[in-house]
């Protein structure tokens, strides 16, 4: 793992109104580890928004992701059980103006599946947003990829931003459906450490953040190394790797 310390841009508002905003996806396994170290992990990022997988979906659900909210000084944006898993945090810094809990069709015998999403502002600029956890199942995992294009292209802004667990590497059809439409951040921007899972030993890139066209990717990877992140931290918190990106929202013309 990379434990070299590591810069990337801090979240800002330009005097346009263009942002700067930093975006995290992390997998937190239902919150079944160190809950103190994945909030330690979370508050070093200082992200704008989490898009998280595996939140808690059972009992007293919407209480235990307000309290890892808080625990990271940020709100629950939308997601958590009724999305099946995915959920979206954010720090008050956005300006929400709509979010939608979307379950996908169900295949029998296997898990169900769903988005989180929102449209949110920051400055000027609009942007759609998606937590996703993908199917373990190769061909609906597939299926899901684009109903995943289909559903950010639907929240019709200018921007769009979507993340989460592919349980994939790149060389797979789903991501490499969504690598295609969509802008693969780490690809475009390399930075920090690149595989993500399994945490204690990671050998496979299978998080992700892609974005689409106008969104200038300034940096993303695994934030090991930087300021804050403990390598203990990392592998205490959950079974994934966080990926973090550093991204810049031109104002509209």
């Amino acid at each position: 793992m990379d434990t070299m310390p590591l810069s990337l841009p801090k979240s800002l508002t330009e005097p346009d109104g263009s942002a700067v905003i930093r975006v995290l996806s992390y997998n937190v396994r239902s919150l079944r580890d160190d809950e103190e170290a994945l909030a330690r992990v979370v508050t070093a990022c200082a992200p704008d928004l989490v898009f998280v997988q595996e939140a808690p979906r059972f009992f007293r659900w919407r209480k235990h992701a307000a309290r890892l909210a808080a625990k990271c000084d940020l709100v629950v944006l939308g997601g958590g059980a009724t999305a099946a898993g995915p959920l979206l945090l954010c720090s008050l810094r956005t300006f929400v103006e709509r979010t939608e809990d979307v379950l996908l069709p169900l295949t029998p015998g296997l898990h169900r599946r769903g988005f989180a999403t929102a449209v949110v502002r920051f400055g000027a600029a609009r942007v759609g947003v998606l937590s996703a956890h993908l199917s373990l199942d190769r061909a609906e995992r597939l299926g899901q990829a684009q109903l995943l294009l289909e559903r950010l292209e639907a929240l019709d802004v200018p921007y769009g931003i979507a993340a989460g667990d592919m349980n994939e590497t790149p060389a797979g059809p789903a991501f490499g459906r969504l690598a295609g439409a969509l802008r693969d951040c780490r690809t475009v921007a390399p930075w920090g450490a690149e595989h993500t899972f399994p945490a204690a030993a990671p050998d496979r890139r299978i998080d992700a953040v892609f974005a689409t066209a106008g969104v200038e990717v300034l940096g993303c990877g695994v934030p090991a190394g930087l300021e804050g992140v403990r390598a203990a931290d990392l592998a205490a918190a959950t079974d994934h790797l966080p990926v973090l990106a550093a991204l810049r929202l031109p104002a509209p013309a």
